[in-house]
């Protein structure tokens, strides 16, 4: 079974990540078959807006703990490409031709944040948690940072990537995470009617007018190669670091890291 599954409905595709058990924690297949998913939406002329959701309780809890067991034993090289991998989903995902919703239903953490981040339009149930907690691992959100940075701002990253503190749907809202937050039962309703403003612009003009935006914010496709590069390198680095490989061990253990001894 695919860990995303693609829907339509007329002109909206609907993307879900479809890994309940494990609250659409990130491991190889999912971020493939994400990948693979945006790039056929990227290439249908009859898709005009993209819905990203969870399925169950949660819309992504970030890394797999088999994926981080992964992590842990790679060596520096293969953690590379294991980065790259991830960092090109979000690549995908931010300069996708077509307006995308993150329809979020619950929990967002680490590459989860990444998603919310990299969508044009983000809506989240009140009841739903944001955390940027990798530092707690020994770690850094790299290859997001870029994206999320953009969403909230230099000011707001700086506290959110230090404290790996959790925080809720409204302050969320109020640092730009998201654009507008609804009861779970709403939200189905609220992405329809976002859904709706879309289907009233020209397909051509919307291509147009994220690329201006983004490319004002300067942020183009080409350049964030280069950066992928360099933060996939970065977080490559840290995890076989004394620190990174400690902090992993402990998570995975559920014990301590040095640094709280």
């Amino acid at each position: 079974m695919s860990a995303v599954e693609l829907s339509r409905s007329g002109a909206v595709a609907r993307l879900t990540m479809n890994r309940p058990e494990v609250h659409n924690a990130f491991d190889d297949a999912l971020i493939a078959d994400l990948t693979r998913a945006i790039d056929e939406l990227d290439r249908d002329d009859g898709v005009r807006a993209v819905v990203l959701t969870g399925e169950g309780a949660s819309f992504s809890a970030g890394a797999d703990l088999n994926w981080m067991r992964g992590m842990a034993k790679a060596s520096e090289e293969e953690n590379r490409a294991d980065s790259l991998r991830l960092a090109r989903l979000m690549r995908r995902l931010q300069f996708l031709s077509k307006p995308t919703i993150a329809r979020v239903n619950g929990a967002a953490f680490g590459g989860g944040v990444g998603l919310v981040a990299c969508c044009d339009i983000a809506i989240a149930a009140d009841g739903a948690k944001f955390a940027l907690s990798e530092v707690k691992l020994g770690l850094v959100p790299a290859v997001i940072s870029p994206y999320v940075i953009a969403a909230i701002g230099l000011r707001q990253a700086r506290r959110l990537f230090v404290t790996g503190e959790i925080f809720g749907a409204a302050h969320a809202l109020s640092i730009g995470l998201v654009h507008e937050t609804v009861s779970a039962e709403a939200l189905d309703g609220a992405v329809e009617r976002v859904v709706g403003l879309l289907g009233k612009g020209g397909p051509v003009a919307q291509d147009e007018a994220k690329r201006l935006a983004l490319a004002m914010g300067g942020m183009t496709e080409k350049d964030m190669e280069a950066v992928d590069e360099r933060n996939a390198s970065l977080i490559a680095r840290l995890r076989v670091s004394s620190e990174g490989q400690d902090g992993l061990s402990a998570f995975l253990d559920k014990g301590l890291p040095a640094w709280l001894h």
